[in-house]
């Protein structure tokens, strides 16, 4: 309690009457005024989605990064990997196997 306020002020006997302190009503109070532009600040919805966004923003760059980092991972071990080398014929007669067994029905 401050020096310009005693036990019997508003200050001390509304935040005791619906169950706070006077710093949270204080808090509240002034929330209060931002939200309806008594005051100014930023409204509490606008607070709200800018915290949402930039969560939001540093999840998609911890994505990226994994992503980034797997690529990188995968293009070294595809330059590591032998190359495979098939026949021309093989491949042919795969194509054309599969061709025929799709026109018989």
């Amino acid at each position: 309690m401050s020096k310009t306020t005693n036990k019997f002020s508003p200050e001390v006997r509304a935040p005791a009457k619906i169950g706070c302190t006077a710093q949270t009503l204080s808090g509240r109070v002034k929330k209060a005024g931002v939200d309806n532009d008594f005051r100014p600040g930023l409204p509490s919805d606008v607070a709200e989605r800018m915290k949402s966004l930039e969560r939001e923003n540093r999840e998609l760059r911890q994505a990226n990064e994994i992503l980034r980092k797997a690529s990188a991972c995968f293009a070294m071990a595809e330059l590591d990997r032998p190359l495979k080398r098939r026949s021309r014929s093989s491949t042919n007669t795969a194509q054309c196997s599969g061709r025929a067994d799709l026109h018989r029905f």
